[in-house]
């Protein structure tokens, strides 16, 4: 399937015939349902003693799947066909090397581990994203299945349903971009059958550009609070006025939603950390002058801001989908600035004190396979790889191993169910919680294991 940009989407914009609606989304600049909302309080039952020690996650998501060979586990022992035209270069870990491209990622290898066991059975983007996303098989799954409210939550919204809060924080969000092709909308990105209350927040702006603004998150300028309870007053009276829309559940969920969305905006906790602007020229120019950089730089500030998931898409949509041209584009155009921005973060978060507790991982849906098919490597599951930093995770180690062709594990896998669990685990949520579907029967959130070999530093 060719990639092209995405459309730019939100993925809780209202669509809903109610002008109140329409016009408080405007209000804020984003789509209501994607506000974080209240729940019960996560039960004793639903909790766990965690491996890590994580108070957020950062998923630096490779969208599209890079090649593992020429990056993360590479062969140089096998034939040129499999080993492809990149060297290997050494790192600070005695005995690990990396491919040629990534000499500042090369260097920092004691802060993080290197799973080269990640494996699963579908080679099909829109089914492995949904897989790795939410740690769990996408219901009814098939070929470019595309997303719906059957799905599976994503980590940041099963987070939401369990730990909920009301401090103006949302415990998620996406950025900088919504994966989507066409008619094609990736599974994985929402709250699935938890409902679109659940939703992370989305963005889709470049803080890359000059002009980059969430302006719908703080005050406008010369809008004092006195003022903007004044809004909130004449909001409630066209409120009145429409009884009708009240006494529907979707109504409810807006009154709902009015209230958190006042909270958002009279809190000014989330709404600094998007004014990128503000850090200074250095600390820009390390992360790099990048989409990827500056997203990287954005998910640090929204963690720091108390952001419990953030999820970064590196590129468009399938824009690691290297079939044609794999090793140019690897080498001008994909790997330096995700090598440049990810080292930038792994310092960036370790000087600020915040490493120990952000979990970052790098991953892909899927690997690539072994043998090179033209320029290029075609989709490929049964092996790939995944990076872990921070949070607890014991750096300067590879765990799993692949076989002399980097096609099949060799040690015992993991899937993205265990990496769910992982992740899960990582945030104080018991993988094993119960959630309700969307006709309200119990559920079991992920049946995976946690990879705690991350921790302990025993191979795995």
């Amino acid at each position: 399937m060719a990639s092209s940009h995405p459309t730019e989407s939100h993925a809780g914009t209202l669509t809903r015939r109610s002008w109140l609606q329409v016009g408080y989304s405007g209000f804020l600049g984003l789509g209501l349902a994607s506000l974080p909302g209240p729940h019960a309080v996560a039960t004793e039952a639903n909790r766990i003693r965690r491996s890590g020690k994580a108070k957020s996650v950062i998923f630096v998501f490779l969208t599209g799947a890079p090649s593992h060979i020429d990056t993360f586990d590479p062969k140089p022992d096998a034939p040129k066909e499999i080993r492809g035209e990149f060297g290997t270069i050494a790192t600070k870990v005695p005995g690990l090397r990396v491919g040629e491209h990534l000499p500042r990622l090369a260097a920092r290898a004691d802060k993080y581990a290197v799973v080269r066991s990640m494996s699963h059975r579908d080679n099909n983007h829109l089914v492995s994203t949904h897989h790795v996303l939410t740690g769990h098989m996408q219901p009814g799954a098939f070929f470019d299945k595309v997303a719906s409210r059957d799905d599976w939550p994503s980590y940041a919204s099963a987070l939401d349903y369990l730990a909920p809060r009301a401090d103006g924080v949302p415990n998620g969000v996406n950025l900088p971009t919504f994966l989507m092709e066409g008619p094609l909308t990736w599974p994985g990105q929402h709250a699935g059958f938890l409902g679109p209350k659940r939703d992370p927040w989305q963005l889709t702006r470049d803080p890359n550009k000059p002009d980059f603004r969430m302006d719908g998150l703080r005050l406008a300028p010369g809008i004092e609070i006195s003022r903007l309870n004044g809004r909130r007053g004449l909001l409630a009276q066209v409120d009145r006025q429409q009884k009708a829309l009240a006494e529907m559940a979707d109504g409810r969920r807006l009154t709902e939603k009015q209230d958190l969305a006042f909270s958002v905006l009279t809190s000014g906790k989330v709404a600094p950390a998007f004014e990128i602007d503000r850090e200074p020229t250095a600390v820009r120019d390390r992360y790099g002058r990048h989409a990827f950089g500056q997203s990287l730089l954005l998910a640090r500030r929204l963690v720091e801001s108390g952001v419990s998931v953030v999820q970064a898409n590196m590129g468009i949509v399938q824009n690691w989908d290297t079939h044609g041209d794999n090793f140019k584009r690897l080498k001008s155009d994909l790997l330096p600035p995700l090598d440049q921005g990810v080292s930038a973060l792994l310092d960036d978060l370790q000087v600020r004190g915040m490493l120990d507790e952000t979990l970052v991982i790098m991953m892909g849906e899927f690997g690539r396979t072994p043998k090179i098919v033209g320029n290029g490597r075609d989709h490929w599951a049964p092996c790939f790889f995944g990076l872990f930093a921070g949070g607890g995770v014991r750096g300067g180690q590879v765990i799993g191993k692949s076989d002399k062709m980097g096609a099949y594990p060799i040690t015992a896998p993991y899937s993205p169910d265990d990496f769910g669990a992982t992740v899960y685990d990582a945030l104080g949520v018991n993988p094993e919680s119960e959630v309700s579907d969307r006709q309200g029967r119990p559920t079991q959130l992920n049946r995976g294991t946690v990879m705690k070999a991350l921790y302990t530093g025993a191979a795995g």
